[in-house]
Protein backbone atom coordinates (compact mmCIF):
# COMPACT_ATOMS: atom_id res chain seq x y z
CA UNK A 1 0.00 0.00 0.00
CA UNK A 2 1.29 3.34 -1.08
CA UNK A 3 1.83 6.34 1.84
CA UNK A 4 0.00 9.01 0.39
CA UNK A 5 0.63 10.71 3.83
CA UNK A 6 4.43 11.12 3.38
CA UNK A 7 5.66 14.47 2.00
CA UNK A 8 6.52 14.71 -1.50
CA UNK A 9 5.52 17.21 -4.61
CA UNK A 10 2.62 15.86 -6.52
CA UNK A 11 5.04 15.07 -9.48
CA UNK A 12 6.68 12.48 -6.90
CA UNK A 13 3.57 10.65 -5.97
CA UNK A 14 2.18 10.32 -9.60
CA UNK A 15 5.69 9.08 -10.56
CA UNK A 16 6.15 6.63 -8.04
CA UNK A 17 2.79 5.20 -8.74
CA UNK A 18 3.65 4.87 -12.51
CA UNK A 19 7.31 3.42 -11.44
CA UNK A 20 5.57 0.53 -9.64
CA UNK A 21 3.15 -0.02 -12.00
CA UNK A 22 6.01 -0.30 -14.87
CA UNK A 23 8.21 -2.70 -12.85
CA UNK A 24 5.10 -4.86 -11.95
CA UNK A 25 4.61 -5.02 -15.63
CA UNK A 26 7.99 -5.93 -16.65
CA UNK A 27 8.44 -8.16 -13.63
CA UNK A 28 5.51 -10.21 -15.96
CA UNK A 29 7.19 -10.28 -19.22
CA UNK A 30 8.73 -14.07 -19.99
CA UNK A 31 12.51 -13.79 -20.05
CA UNK A 32 14.46 -13.85 -22.66
CA UNK A 33 16.06 -17.61 -22.43
CA UNK A 34 18.34 -17.19 -25.68
CA UNK A 35 21.39 -15.02 -26.93
CA UNK A 36 20.34 -11.73 -28.64
CA UNK A 37 21.67 -11.29 -31.70
CA UNK A 38 21.39 -7.28 -31.19
CA UNK A 39 23.99 -7.11 -28.62
CA UNK A 40 26.85 -9.58 -30.27
CA UNK A 41 28.68 -6.03 -30.31
CA UNK A 42 29.33 -5.51 -26.97
CA UNK A 43 32.46 -5.37 -25.62
CA UNK A 44 33.06 -8.13 -23.05
CA UNK A 45 32.62 -11.39 -23.73
CA UNK A 46 31.66 -12.12 -19.81
CA UNK A 47 28.87 -9.71 -20.02
CA UNK A 48 27.56 -11.61 -22.92
CA UNK A 49 27.55 -14.31 -20.99
CA UNK A 50 25.80 -13.42 -18.11
CA UNK A 51 23.36 -11.78 -19.74
CA UNK A 52 22.50 -15.21 -22.42
CA UNK A 53 22.50 -17.24 -18.72
CA UNK A 54 19.80 -14.66 -17.30
CA UNK A 55 22.37 -14.16 -14.16
CA UNK A 56 20.71 -12.15 -11.55
CA UNK A 57 22.22 -8.36 -11.56
CA UNK A 58 23.73 -6.79 -8.66
CA UNK A 59 20.55 -5.52 -6.12
CA UNK A 60 20.90 -1.95 -7.10
CA UNK A 61 21.06 -2.77 -11.35
CA UNK A 62 17.37 -4.00 -11.92
CA UNK A 63 15.20 -1.97 -14.13
CA UNK A 64 13.70 0.88 -12.67
CA UNK A 65 10.71 2.74 -13.57
CA UNK A 66 12.72 6.01 -15.26
CA UNK A 67 14.92 2.78 -17.16
CA UNK A 68 11.39 1.54 -18.38
CA UNK A 69 10.28 4.72 -19.45
CA UNK A 70 13.06 5.55 -21.33
CA UNK A 71 12.56 1.94 -23.31
CA UNK A 72 9.07 2.72 -24.20
CA UNK A 73 9.49 6.17 -25.35
CA UNK A 74 12.01 4.46 -27.84
CA UNK A 75 9.55 2.58 -28.88
CA UNK A 76 7.54 5.84 -29.79
CA UNK A 77 9.89 7.75 -31.67
CA UNK A 78 10.45 4.29 -33.90
CA UNK A 79 6.77 4.41 -34.42
CA UNK A 80 6.68 8.08 -35.62
CA UNK A 81 9.30 7.44 -37.98
CA UNK A 82 7.74 4.51 -39.29
CA UNK A 83 4.46 7.34 -39.92
CA UNK A 84 7.43 9.79 -41.34
CA UNK A 85 8.98 7.55 -43.50
CA UNK A 86 6.03 6.38 -44.88
CA UNK A 87 4.20 9.90 -45.51
CA UNK A 88 7.55 10.78 -47.63
CA UNK A 89 7.10 8.11 -49.34
CA UNK A 90 9.44 4.96 -48.62
CA UNK A 91 7.50 2.16 -49.18
CA UNK A 92 8.61 0.42 -45.24
CA UNK A 93 7.25 -2.64 -43.93
CA UNK A 94 7.87 -4.02 -40.48
CA UNK A 95 5.63 -7.25 -39.88
CA UNK A 96 4.70 -10.27 -41.80
CA UNK A 97 1.50 -10.59 -43.35
CA UNK A 98 0.63 -12.72 -40.16
CA UNK A 99 1.65 -9.76 -38.39
CA UNK A 100 4.90 -11.34 -37.12
CA UNK A 101 7.87 -9.03 -36.51
CA UNK A 102 10.50 -9.80 -38.97
CA UNK A 103 13.32 -11.83 -37.57
CA UNK A 104 15.45 -14.75 -37.58
CA UNK A 105 16.36 -17.62 -35.40
CA UNK A 106 19.77 -19.41 -35.47
CA UNK A 107 21.73 -22.36 -33.31
CA UNK A 108 18.61 -23.97 -32.74
CA UNK A 109 16.72 -21.09 -30.92
CA UNK A 110 20.13 -19.97 -29.03
CA UNK A 111 20.26 -16.76 -31.07
CA UNK A 112 17.48 -14.32 -31.90
CA UNK A 113 16.96 -11.39 -33.80
CA UNK A 114 14.22 -8.95 -34.45
CA UNK A 115 14.88 -6.50 -36.93
CA UNK A 116 12.44 -3.13 -37.13
CA UNK A 117 11.57 -3.37 -40.99
CA UNK A 118 12.38 -3.84 -44.44
CA UNK A 119 12.28 -1.10 -47.17
CA UNK A 120 11.20 -2.49 -50.39
CA UNK A 121 10.72 0.86 -52.43
CA UNK A 122 11.19 3.94 -52.19
CA UNK A 123 11.49 7.58 -54.15
CA UNK A 124 14.18 6.53 -57.29
CA UNK A 125 15.80 10.10 -56.56
CA UNK A 126 17.10 8.04 -53.58
CA UNK A 127 18.89 5.68 -56.01
CA UNK A 128 18.35 2.97 -53.40
CA UNK A 129 18.68 -1.20 -53.76
CA UNK A 130 15.73 -3.65 -52.29
CA UNK A 131 15.05 -4.92 -50.02
CA UNK A 132 17.10 -2.87 -47.65
CA UNK A 133 17.18 -3.57 -43.97
CA UNK A 134 16.09 -0.70 -41.83
CA UNK A 135 17.18 -0.14 -37.83
CA UNK A 136 16.08 2.89 -36.34
CA UNK A 137 17.40 4.30 -32.93
CA UNK A 138 16.49 7.44 -30.69
CA UNK A 139 19.49 9.17 -29.11
CA UNK A 140 19.97 11.86 -26.50
CA UNK A 141 21.67 14.69 -28.17
CA UNK A 142 25.19 14.33 -26.88
CA UNK A 143 24.97 10.84 -28.33
CA UNK A 144 22.95 11.75 -32.07
CA UNK A 145 25.90 14.18 -32.48
CA UNK A 146 28.79 11.98 -32.30
CA UNK A 147 26.74 9.75 -34.40
CA UNK A 148 26.47 12.31 -37.26
CA UNK A 149 29.93 13.23 -36.70
CA UNK A 150 31.94 10.05 -36.58
CA UNK A 151 29.38 7.79 -38.60
CA UNK A 152 27.74 4.51 -37.31
CA UNK A 153 30.73 2.25 -36.72
CA UNK A 154 33.25 4.86 -35.53
CA UNK A 155 30.49 5.94 -32.97
CA UNK A 156 28.15 2.88 -31.93
CA UNK A 157 29.89 -0.10 -32.82
CA UNK A 158 27.57 -2.45 -30.99
CA UNK A 159 25.02 -1.42 -33.64
CA UNK A 160 27.51 -1.20 -36.70
CA UNK A 161 27.60 -5.02 -35.14
CA UNK A 162 23.99 -5.90 -35.34
CA UNK A 163 23.11 -4.29 -38.70
CA UNK A 164 26.03 -6.48 -39.85
CA UNK A 165 24.35 -9.68 -38.39
CA UNK A 166 21.01 -9.03 -39.25
CA UNK A 167 22.27 -8.73 -42.79
CA UNK A 168 23.58 -11.41 -42.82
CA UNK A 169 21.04 -13.95 -41.01
CA UNK A 170 17.79 -12.37 -42.81
CA UNK A 171 18.87 -13.19 -46.25
CA UNK A 172 17.92 -16.46 -45.64
CA UNK A 173 13.94 -15.73 -45.54
CA UNK A 174 14.43 -11.86 -47.29
CA UNK A 175 16.33 -12.91 -50.76
CA UNK A 176 19.16 -10.11 -51.72
CA UNK A 177 19.03 -8.15 -48.58
CA UNK A 178 22.76 -8.48 -47.74
CA UNK A 179 23.60 -6.98 -51.29
CA UNK A 180 22.06 -3.52 -50.50
CA UNK A 181 23.16 -1.04 -47.54
CA UNK A 182 21.14 -0.56 -45.02
CA UNK A 183 19.20 2.30 -43.71
CA UNK A 184 20.47 3.32 -40.30
CA UNK A 185 18.02 5.87 -38.67
CA UNK A 186 19.02 7.90 -35.90
CA UNK A 187 16.59 10.31 -34.12
CA UNK A 188 17.65 13.17 -31.67
CA UNK A 189 15.34 12.74 -28.95
CA UNK A 190 16.28 16.03 -27.87
CA UNK A 191 15.49 18.24 -31.04
CA UNK A 192 13.78 15.40 -32.75
CA UNK A 193 16.31 16.02 -35.65
CA UNK A 194 16.96 12.72 -37.59
CA UNK A 195 20.45 10.97 -39.22
CA UNK A 196 19.80 8.55 -42.30
CA UNK A 197 23.29 6.74 -43.15
CA UNK A 198 23.41 4.14 -45.54
CA UNK A 199 25.36 0.85 -44.20
CA UNK A 200 26.67 -1.29 -46.24
CA UNK A 201 26.81 -4.81 -45.65
CA UNK A 202 30.19 -5.44 -43.13
CA UNK A 203 30.60 -9.82 -43.68
CA UNK A 204 33.47 -9.98 -41.51
CA UNK A 205 31.79 -7.96 -39.15
CA UNK A 206 29.20 -10.36 -39.35
CA UNK A 207 31.23 -13.01 -39.06
CA UNK A 208 32.75 -11.61 -36.26
CA UNK A 209 29.89 -11.27 -34.28
CA UNK A 210 28.38 -14.96 -35.41
CA UNK A 211 31.74 -16.22 -33.83
CA UNK A 212 31.52 -14.50 -30.73
CA UNK A 213 27.98 -16.45 -30.47
CA UNK A 214 29.07 -19.74 -30.89
CA UNK A 215 32.12 -19.17 -28.63
CA UNK A 216 29.59 -17.98 -25.73
CA UNK A 217 27.25 -20.88 -26.64
CA UNK A 218 30.13 -23.52 -26.58
CA UNK A 219 31.42 -21.93 -23.53
CA UNK A 220 28.02 -21.94 -21.05
CA UNK A 221 27.17 -25.34 -21.85
CA UNK A 222 30.67 -26.26 -20.82
CA UNK A 223 30.44 -24.62 -17.49
CA UNK A 224 33.79 -22.33 -18.38
CA UNK A 225 33.43 -18.46 -17.46
CA UNK A 226 34.62 -16.63 -19.85
CA UNK A 227 37.46 -13.80 -19.10
CA UNK A 228 36.75 -10.27 -18.60
CA UNK A 229 37.54 -7.23 -21.09
CA UNK A 230 39.74 -5.95 -18.31
CA UNK A 231 41.55 -6.63 -15.56
CA UNK A 232 40.83 -3.22 -13.86
CA UNK A 233 37.79 -2.90 -12.35
CA UNK A 234 37.54 0.82 -12.43
CA UNK A 235 37.61 0.02 -16.19
CA UNK A 236 34.66 2.84 -17.50
CA UNK A 237 32.71 0.11 -19.34
CA UNK A 238 33.04 -1.91 -15.78
CA UNK A 239 31.59 1.42 -14.29
CA UNK A 240 28.07 0.79 -16.12
CA UNK A 241 28.50 -3.42 -16.03
CA UNK A 242 24.97 -4.62 -14.12
CA UNK A 243 26.92 -7.24 -13.44
CA UNK A 244 29.95 -5.39 -11.78
CA UNK A 245 30.11 -6.90 -8.21
CA UNK A 246 29.64 -10.33 -9.05
CA UNK A 247 31.74 -10.11 -11.78
CA UNK A 248 34.38 -9.32 -9.92
CA UNK A 249 33.99 -11.28 -6.64
CA UNK A 250 34.29 -14.29 -9.04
Amino acid sequence: MLDFNHRGSLSEKINLLIDKALTAEHSKQTKRDYLGASRLGVSCNRALQFEYTDTPKDEDQNFSGRILKIFQAGHVFEELMIKWLRISGIDLITNKPNGDQFGFTVAGGKVKGHVDGVIINAPTEFDFKFPMLWECKSLNDKSWKDVVKKGLAVSKPIYAAQIAIYQAYMEGSIEGISNNPALFTAINKDTAEVHFELIPFDKSLAQKASDRAVMILRATESHELLPRITNDPTYFECKFCPWQERCWRL
